[in-house]
């Protein structure tokens, strides 16, 4: 089973941008989060969040094209590649998310960007947002407005869950870690 230590040594291989390795751990923590309501494995889940977007700094026009074959070849077993490869489905692959780690990939990735975004209006970051605050931002079509909401909305929609409780439990892991990625706010 993948490490979160193995990939964080194979993601800083590839991804060197600041705010390519805050977006990996805030899926990473979100991941983690969302494994724990599933009652599954935090590790686990927070290596193959860790990992998921590996070929993105180096092929952004080609995302996920070059992640397979290289992760493969690192040992990555070949379920958490599938998982990762899942993220793009629709996108850049044909890969459906079939399983909750699939599903909850595909939606967190989109997620976690708007919610980063909301943290870093507060002055005291992520520390003391609550879901309420978040969804006043997230109806707002215009905030963080690259974020695809319709894409979110979709891997909710896959888990059988709403935005709002998928957004707490994310909201929630990334609290955890709110030093390292960088959103306890100005007064913290």
């Amino acid at each position: 089973m993948l490490t979160l230590k193995e990939a964080r040594e194979l993601n800083d291989t590839m991804v060197t941008e600041d705010h390519l390795i805050i977006h990996a751990l805030n899926v990473c923590y979100s991941m983690g989060a969302m494994a724990k309501h599933f009652g599954e494995d935090v590790e686990h889940w927070q290596a193959v969040g860790m990992l998921h977007d590996y070929d993105y700094e180096k092929y952004p026009e080609e995302h996920l094209q070059h992640t397979e074959d290289a992760l493969l070849k690192a040992g990555v077993p070949a379920e958490d590649v599938r998982a990762i490869l899942s993220h793009g489905y629709g996108i850049c692959t044909d890969v459906k998310p079939e399983t909750n780690m699939e599903k909850s990939l595909f939606t967190v990735d989109e997620l976690t960007g708007i919610i980063q975004a909301c943290a870093r209006m507060r002055p005291h970051g992520i520390t003391d947002l609550e879901v309420k605050s978040f969804m006043k931002k997230y109806k707002d079509k215009r905030f963080a407005a690259k974020c695809n909401r319709e894409l979110i909305q979709q891997g909710c929609d896959m888990l059988g869950m709403d935005v709002r409780e998928v957004a707490e439990i994310c909201i929630e892991g990334m609290k955890e870690h709110a030093e390292e990625i960088g959103l306890l706010g100005t007064e913290s």
